[in-house]
């Protein structure tokens, strides 16, 4: 048995790998940072393949799926990612295309492959790490973030849909966490009020839910009653109230 973790360095990716390496995964870990990603191979309890590559670069992407397609993956998690905060005329432009280019056209790119050959298989998981974030209506402050999320959302439920048309056996979930203390809010520039939670509370449970096929997984009751909130309220109230618990970040 074979995963494939992207953004395996730290977080939510790093404990991710070690929740499937404890249940007797082989770990694939994909990051920039070579030197965690080492460290992270000591940790593991199964057999641990590093790879240290940008997948900001949509070509990367490719070669990554070139040189793995023949490893029988079983389990695809994309998780990959990075934030931003400010006002949108004011963030870094550069910044905001290599997020797009990392947290949108990568999991496009890797979902796509390796999901072809899972379907040829009829079997195989693909947990797409997204956010609460990307079932609000809008998200001031943090405009591109929000955006790239609400994209893989709509990206993997349309997927989930079509798999269960033609009565696939692959499975495809998202994992939607609130704020979790992970070094995301370094990269981002944020500090959040809100108390986080666990990466590795937020790991397990990913993992157990997509193991029962679970299309959205959201970690803990304040992220429920948020995403029942926002469904039921109007759409601009929502994006103010967004608007005003980001700018507690500065």
């Amino acid at each position: 048995m074979k995963a494939l973790v992207t953004g395996a360095s730290s977080g939510i990716g790093r404990d991710i790998s070690k929740v499937l390496s404890n249940r007797g995964y082989d770990i694939i870990a994909v990051a920039r940072d070579e030197k965690k990603l080492n460290e992270l191979k000591s940790e593991l309890k199964t057999k641990v393949e590093i790879i240290a590559v940008d997948l900001e670069n949509p070509e990367n992407c490719k070669q990554l799926y070139k040189t793995l397609k023949n490893e029988n993956i079983d389990i695809l998690v994309n998780n990959a990612g990075f934030g931003e905060f400010g006002e949108f005329t004011k963030t870094n432009l550069n910044k905001e295309l290599s997020m797009i280019n990392t947290n949108i056209m990568a999991v496009h790119i890797l979902t796509k492959l390796f999901l072809q050959d899972m379907i040829k298989k009829d079997r195989g998981y693909i947990l797409n790490v997204a956010s609460i974030a990307g079932f609000m209506p809008g998200g001031p402050l943090m405009a591109t973030y929000y955006s790239t999320k609400a994209y893989i959302v709509r990206l993997s439920q349309s997927i989930y849909t079509e798999l269960k048309k033609k009565k696939s056996k692959v499975s495809i979930s998202i994992l939607c966490p609130g704020p979790v203390a992970t070094n995301f809010n370094k990269v981002a520039g944020v500090k959040f009020n809100l108390k986080s939670m666990s990466s590795e509370y937020v790991a397990k449970y990913g993992i157990d839910k997509m193991f029962k096929k679970k299309l959205i997984i959201l970690p803990g009751i304040k992220i429920k009653i948020a995403r029942f909130l926002a469904k039921i309220s109007p759409q601009k109230f929502v994006a103010r109230i967004c608007y005003h618990m980001q700018e507690k970040k500065r």
